[in-house]
Parts: structure tokens; C-alpha cells; sequence
């Protein structure tokens, strides 16, 4: 049986493997740990956070489609005072590796929330939320303006001490512009795609279904949105990328790897298998000893044309 090496590189964050849980999936990692222990996983993005608490949007928030989930939260969240209060001595606890995902209405916000984050020992990484498609000010906006998204990032790379990603929109005209943008700004990674927005509608009532009418779309109907849009980035851009939109297993995993993401992100499949980061994990590991792989590295846009 070979040795096998699965650390990747985020900026300077050394994960200790690809697989990562995406933000707003996973909760702040307690829920899951009741499933199994996070700590074996690269990473665990934890739900989104502001400097005030937010209630998020009116239910219905969340319904199945074909193939996928829309869903339209709004962002709810403790706020930062409960995360120090509540949330930071639980991360301490199991002992995952955390990264915080912010969010805010405004630059200030943002660059604020790392200013706070520095010193916490227990996040490692910060993931810019810049990109939601259900929230009516803030995210979105910085997600679909290049100019906008300079700034912000440039704001938050100042202030930010950490490894610092950006999460973008695939609900855009060119992703590529968007992900040059962040790197020109500072950022040392980018997580990619968020959801694409998405609507469905009751015809017995004639209404949305969701109390917010549109929502953001994930599951496995994107996933080949995902794969092109990570490999165009990973071709013109040279920072990692977490790689995610509708990976739910292993093979998916892998292909993503393999058009480029240096790491990858679990989100829907969460929702269905609570033990789905695990699940993948164990399916890469089985990948590389049968296919003679030592270092995980070596597949990373090894995508063969």
C-alpha cells in the first residue's frame, strides 16, 4: 500500500487535506459533529457572519427543485458578540479547522469583521461572503461589480491578517474579471461558484414558492457550470481555487481537482448525507492508493486535452 500525501496549500493555511464543508451547509460545525469528527477534514467553512445579528429572510426559505435546492436564508446569524461568546469556545472543542465566513453591507463592514478575526487563534482563514444572491443590499452588489469588488477586497486584504479568500458569483458576465480583480487586490485564494440565482413557482396558487420570490440554486444540475467556470479561472488566474457547485461524492471531487481546484467545497450534499465530507474524503483517499497517486498535488488541472 503507497503513502500517500494529501496537503494542499491555501495562501500560507496548510490544509491537511482538499476537502472542505462549504459555508451555510455545516452550520458552525457542531451540528456535524455529532455525525463524525471534523477535524479529519481540511477544512470547515462556518455559516456566515456580521458584525450585528441577522434574522434572515421571511419562510419559506428553503425548497427542493429538480436536481438541486434553492434556498434564500438571508444570511441569519448570530452576530459577532454571540460568536465569541458561543461559537469560538465550541470550534476550541472539537478542534477543526475554521474558516469564518463575513459578511456585510457595506466595505467598512467587512474590513471591520477581519480587523476582529485576527486575533482569534481558532479561525484561520477568512472567505469574503461576496456573492449571495437572497440578500437585498451588501454581497451580491460587491459579487457583480468589478470596481466595487477591488475596493472591498483591497479594504479587507489591509486589514486582514490571515489567509484571505473570496467566494464568487457565477451570476455574472465574466468570472474570470471578477476572480483577476481579486487577485490584483490581495486576495491569496477564491472560492468558486456560489449559487446561481433561481425561482420556482407554485401554479396551483400562482405564486413563488419562496417568501423572497428568487433564491440560490445549488445541487447537482450546476455542477458543470461549476467545473467550466473553475477551469477558466485556474487557466487564467494563479491562485488556488476551492473548487464547489454540486459535488456529491468523490468522482465529482476529483473532477473538479483536476480541472484545477486546488481544494474542494461540500454544500448541498451535506443536507443529504450528514456525513458527506467524510464520505468524499474516504472516496479521494481509495482514488489515489488505486491509481499509484502519492501527492494529491499532482492532479490539480491535470485535465488532460
Amino acid at each position: 500500500m503507497i503513502s500517500v500525501n494529501t496537503k494542499v496549500n491555501l495562501g500560507s493555511l496548510e490544509l491537511k487535506n482538499p476537502v472542505v464543508l462549504a459555508s451555510g451547509t455545516c452550520g458552525y460545525g457542531e451540528e456535524i459533529a455529532e455525525i463524525y469528527d471534523p477535524s479529519i477534514l481540511g477544512a470547515v467553512t462556518l455559516k456566515a457572519l456580521s458584525i450585528e445579528p441577522r434574522i434572515g429572510n421571511p419562510p419559506p426559505r428553503v425548497v427542493e427543485v429538480s436536481s438541486g435546492v434553492l434556498n434564500a436564508i438571508g444570511l441569519q446569524n448570530v452576530g459577532y458578540k454571540a460568536f465569541i461568546e458561543d461559537k469560538i469556545p465550541m470550534i476550541k472543542r472539537i478542534g477543526f479547522t475554521a474558516i469564518a465566513n463575513i459578511a456585510g453591507n457595506t466595505s467598512e463592514d467587512y474590513a471591520e469583521l477581519c480587523k476582529r478575526l485576527n486575533d482569534l487563534e481558532s479561525i484561520k482563514a477568512v472567505e469574503l461572503n461576496v456573492s449571495c444572491p437572497n440578500v437585498k443590499v451588501g454581497s451580491m452588489v460587491f459579487g457583480q461589480d468589478h470596481e466595487l469588488l477591488h475596493d472591498l477586497v483591497d479594504k479587507c486584504r489591509k486589514a486582514c491578517k490571515k489567509t484571505l479568500i473570496v467566494k464568487l458569483s457565477p451570476n455574472v458576465t465574466d468570472i474570470v474579471l471578477m476572480a483577476k480583480t481579486c487577485k490584483d487586490a490581495g486576495a491569496d485564494a477564491l472560492s468558486l461558484i456560489n449559487t446561481l440565482i433561481g425561482m420556482k413557482i407554485d401554479i396551483r396558487t400562482r405564486r413563488p414558492v419562496l417568501a423572497n420570490v428568487t433564491g440560490g440554486f445549488s445541487g447537482p444540475a450546476i455542477k458543470p457550470v461549476a467545473v467550466r467556470m473553475v477551469r477558466s479561472v485556474y487557466e487564467a488566474v494563479d491562485i488556488p481555487i476551492i473548487g464547489m457547485g454540486g459535488i456529491m461524492n468523490w468522482e465529482d471531487a476529483v473532477e473538479f481537482m483536476l480541472a484545477g481546484a486546488t481544494a474542494v467545497g461540500i454544500g448541498t450534499a451535506n443536507m443529504i448525507y450528514p456525513d458527506a465530507g467524510k464520505r468524499i474524503l474516504e472516496g479521494i483517499l481509495d482514488y489515489m492508493k488505486n491509481n499509484g497517486i502519492e501527492d494529491i498535488n499532482s492532479i490539480i488541472g491535470a485535465m488532460e486535452k
